[in-house]
């Protein structure tokens, strides 16, 4: 594989894995709405800021509705579930219950794009879901189930949609201008939770505002960019399964930036979410 290829996973897998301690750092001092906003206003500026460069030309007008709506989906409701859900979640314990992001895109893929699934595909989405359960009924404190967890969930069943619903899309505008395109009309809908931003900004820690403005632009802006550079050299399909090694830097990340430890019983469920999705993915279509 092309050297600048390996560098561009490397750094979009870093930049997202990052993304789930930044987030904890950040509601140190940011209301989760307030957080979200900030971090895809800092986004949006940035990419603004690539488009101009670049001359990214605008969508075109009958395609607005649906980039708004996946833009909602994919950005406003899967960031807010994401943020809220850490309030109670660990940073790599949500990066794992994101990781079944592609067991529902897989079960949403066959219903809305007809995907044909084999035999083993069932196995490892029954694995996934079942280590799934464990990371949401083993986060910390006993067997039961935390609402954080559920938020986290919700939050991958949105970006599950996103992924699907964009799928045609995906044959007119390249992976950059779509998610260019995702980013401001998801940030449009977060103005709604601007409330308080400005009084946030003035008492929170600096730590905590540095966090959500790294997010912006790193996580949320860059990664994206070096994401695209990725899906037009391989395939798209080679290119998600890299995206399996994010929690596991996640949960690193967190222990070295948060000094997070993780639960066995997470890990035990989080490895078996991910067992499944690379059973789905490499045996299952």
């Amino acid at each position: 594989m092309d050297f600048r290829i390996i560098m561009a996973l490397a750094i979009t897998l870093i930049f997202w894995a990052s993304a789930f301690a930044g987030i904890r750092a950040g509601l140190k001092g940011y209301s989760p709405g307030n957080l979200v906003l900030l971090r895809f206003l800092t986004a949006s500026i940035a990419l603004s800021v690539y488009a101009v460069i670049t001359r990214m030309p605008l969508p075109e007008r009958k395609d607005l509705p649906a980039i708004f709506l996946l833009g909602f989906l994919g950005i406003t409701v899967y960031h807010l579930a994401l943020t809220f859900g850490e309030l109670k979640v660990t940073a790599g314990s949500a990066s794992l219950l994101i990781a079944s992001g592609p067991i529902f895109t897989a079960i949403l893929a066959i219903f809305i794009l007809k995907e044909k699934i084999k035999i083993w595909g069932w196995i490892g989405i029954v694995i996934s879901f079942f280590g799934v359960s464990l990371v949401a009924i083993g986060e910390g404190e006993g067997v039961r189930f935390e609402p954080g967890a559920f938020l986290i969930l919700i939050a991958a069943i949105s970006t599950s949609f996103y992924f699907v619903l964009q799928k045609p899309y995906l044959k007119k505008y390249s992976p950059l201008k779509f998610a260019a395109y995702a980013i401001w009309s998801g940030t449009f809908f977060q103005i709604f939770f601007s409330r308080g931003l400005l009084q946030n900004i003035k008492t929170a820690p600096i730590e905590a505002t540095l966090a959500i403005i790294y997010m912006g632009i790193f996580p949320a802006a860059l990664a994206y960019i070096t994401w695209a550079y990725v899906l037009s050299r391989i395939p798209a399909s080679l290119a998600g399964s890299y995206l399996y090694l994010s929690p596991v830097l996640a949960i690193l990340i967190a222990w070295v930036w948060l000094g997070e430890i993780p639960f066995f019983l997470s890990l035990v469920g989080g490895f078996l979410a991910l067992t499944g999705v690379i059973i789905v993915n490499l045996w299952g279509r």
